[in-house]
């Protein structure tokens, strides 16, 4: 049994990087090339390490790995042929697109495929073979010796029980353990991911846990048996820049306490570049790339890999010489050697005495109270202008107000206190008439197109319902319109018979955008647009976001967490801290020499796709908190609750 030791006792780390880049052709995977270790099987690159690295005995061994689905008669394959080894104490990030067979190639490890899937090939374990275990075989296997930290952790907790029975229920399942020995098991694992006050929390239930403690509660609940195989699946992804970094530090911190070996899954080039040691990139089911996270990074050879690279918005990648620069060591984006250009943001110029789009003064907004819980004050006094054609990022952790203010610009909460005026009508006590006259000049996107878009009608209907509700629209002008709304957001006009569950996240975006846009409106709310996309899907979704934006002039109120992505479309920020605005300005001044603590943080915490400059920024953000602890009375060196 092995409950205590590894976990507890911190482990020498060695150095994981190999020591010479593979090469590449432009249709075809890597070549072994001398010292590196890259070598090829079933015609993909083989992950291997340098000599420093292969000291160690590899943990996990996959040869040939292979995943398909039955889908309509045949066998679809959704990975092939894939080879690599994870060695302890060491992080292999599998990267690539939605699609690409990064997250069913590792389910498949612990037989968690959909009924219609089917595993192939070989996986070892410690050299035990898992392909093709029965149920009863996986279930030993499954969070004794690999565990998995899913991405989203409110699903995959089990809400009606608390997160130490949870915990508990792992311990008791794989080892002979009383249920008092198995509860302080359970407490010295919380404390161990540095939730706050664990004797408390171990008798919360998720839903009483912030995200990033619920994402705590299970990599607490993953590590409970130590396993010697951690799989991470988008373990970030919806998590705040500010909790995103507390995760990633908490998981670079127990590499030091076990041994095991992580595989990461994900979509974002600043985690790993912030994380990972090795990293493989997949297209389409297949290996293409792979190599150290240096060798991916700054000397990529397949043209995916330059093109994933060049996709990832880079906090502070403006043209000219708007680098961020607040003592956080980041500087002009590159991938390889080519630097990602970003345009500046279109700002309208604004006529004297011309009303603007959004006015917000002393801005109150309040959830009502019910029975005994009072009120809750969301935004507490915020001062807000947006003039016409403008664009205007608003940034902040989640519960900070931002969507909020978003939600009351549109009239979807009523305003408490002070004053909003969008295009010159005051919000607070607006009747519903109105309302819904204001609401033909307000449109918003919102953050999941999924649950926004009716699953019932096709897209073409979606898009064209807010112009037949204004009856400024009907029979063959109605369909010209929707056309033409499909060509602005790069859509085929044939997709406007498709079901949204047809189409793919950035399609659905799109038709949330071209719906937004249907009544011509002069001000856009959009929350979190991006958030929820591959890189390269956002990218071309920023893209059509300016496009757009020129050619309508409307005014924007971006509403967003990834200060990159506001970087590129917003002329000012503003940004928002527990209900009120903590500093805003132009963009330039509040990425280049913020002046407010929490603004520094916040950009401290934006990982970058360098690995060189993610760690300088990293060791800036931990003297940044270090100075903030110290300014408390507190001495640990780490933040701790998220």
């Amino acid at each position: 049994m092995r409950l205590s030791g590894s976990i507890i006792r911190p482990s020498s780390q060695t150095s994981l990087h190999t020591t010479s880049a593979p090469t590449a052709t432009a249709d075809g995977p890597l070549e072994r090339v001398e010292g590196a270790h890259v070598t090829k099987g079933h015609g993909q690159p083989v992950v291997t390490d340098a000599p420093a690295v292969g000291t160690k005995t590899p943990i996990l061994e996959v040869r040939g790995l292979g995943v398909d689905f039955f889908v309509d008669g045949e066998w679809l394959p959704a990975a092939i042929d894939m080879d690599y080894d994870v060695r302890p104490g060491e992080v292999l990030a599998i990267v690539g697109e939605s699609g690409s067979g990064k997250t069913q190639s590792s389910m498949s490890l612990l037989g968690l495929l959909p009924q219609n899937g089917r595993a192939k090939g070989s996986a070892k374990l410690a050299g035990r073979e898992l392909v093709g275990l029965s149920h009863k075989q996986l279930s030993s296997v499954r969070g004794k010796e690999v565990a998995v930290i899913f991405q989203e952790p409110m699903t995959a907790l089990n809400p009606v029980y608390t997160v130490g029975f949870q915990i508990v229920e792992t311990l008791r399942t794989h080892f002979d353990i009383g249920p008092k020995a198995a509860r302080a098991r359970a407490v010295e694992l919380l404390r161990l991911v540095d939730l706050p006050q664990p004797e408390k929390s171990v008798d919360k239930y998720p839903h009483q846990l912030s995200g990033g403690q619920r994402q705590r509660a299970m990599i607490a609940q993953a590590l409970a048996c130590d396993p010697k195989l951690l799989i991470a699946d988008e373990p970030t992804t919806a998590l705040d820049v500010t909790v995103q970094a507390e995760i990633l530090k908490l998981m670079r911190d127990l590499r030091t306490r076990i041994d095991s070996g992580i595989v990461l899954i994900t979509h974002d080039m600043g985690v790993v570049a912030d994380l990972a040691d090795r990293v493989i990139v997949m297209r389409h089911g297949r290996i293409v790339e792979a190599g150290s996270a240096d060798e991916i990074f700054n000397r990529p050879q397949h043209p995916y890999t330059k093109q994933l690279l060049d996709a990832v918005p880079h906090l502070g990648a403006t043209v000219g010489d708007s680098a961020v620069d607040a003592g956080l060591g980041t500087g002009p984006a590159t991938s390889g050697t080519t630097a990602v250009p970003v345009s500046r943001p279109v700002v309208a110029a604004q006529e004297p005495g011309a009303v603007p789009a959004l006015e917000a003064k002393g801005l109150v907004i309040e959830y009502p109270g019910r029975g005994r819980v009072p009120a809750f004050r969301a935004v507490d006094g915020i001062d807000l202008t947006i003039g016409r054609g403008e664009v205007v990022g608003l940034v902040g952790e989640s519960g900070s107000g931002k969507t909020t203010v978003g939600r009351a610009a549109v009239g979807l909460l009523p305003v408490a206190g002070g004053s909003m005026k969008i295009g010159g009508h005051e919000m607070s006590g607006i009747g519903s008439k109105e309302l819904r006259d204001i609401r033909r000049d307000v449109s918003i996107v919102f953050q999941d197109p999924g649950s926004s878009l009716n699953p019932r009608l096709p897209i073409g209907e979606s898009i064209g319902e807010p112009l037949k509700l204004r009856k400024l629209a009907n029979g063959a002008e109605l369909n010209k319109r929707i056309e033409d709304l499909l060509d602005q957001v790069h859509l085929e006009r044939g997709m406007r018979n498709r079901y949204p569950h047809e189409l793919s996240g950035g399609q659905r975006q799109r038709v949330g955008i071209a719906r937004a846009l249907a009544l011509s409106p002069k001000l856009l709310i959009a929350d979190e647009p991006t958030s929820a996309l591959d890189v390269s899907v956002q990218a071309r979704v920023l893209d059509l976001f300016q496009e757009l934006q020129r050619e309508h002039g409307f005014a924007c109120l971006f509403i967003s967490h990834d200060l990159a992505v506001v970087e590129i479309l917003s002329s000012r920020i503003a940004v928002m801290h527990k209900g009120t605005i903590a500093e805003q300005g132009p963009r330039d001044q509040i990425l280049r020499a913020p002046k407010d603590d929490y603004t520094r943080r916040l950009l401290a915490a934006v990982p970058v796709p360098d690995p060189a400059e993610q760690k300088i920024r990293r060791e800036a953000r931990d003297r940044l908190l270090e100075q903030e602890l110290a300014r408390q009375g507190v001495t640990s060196t780490y933040a701790g609750g998220a």
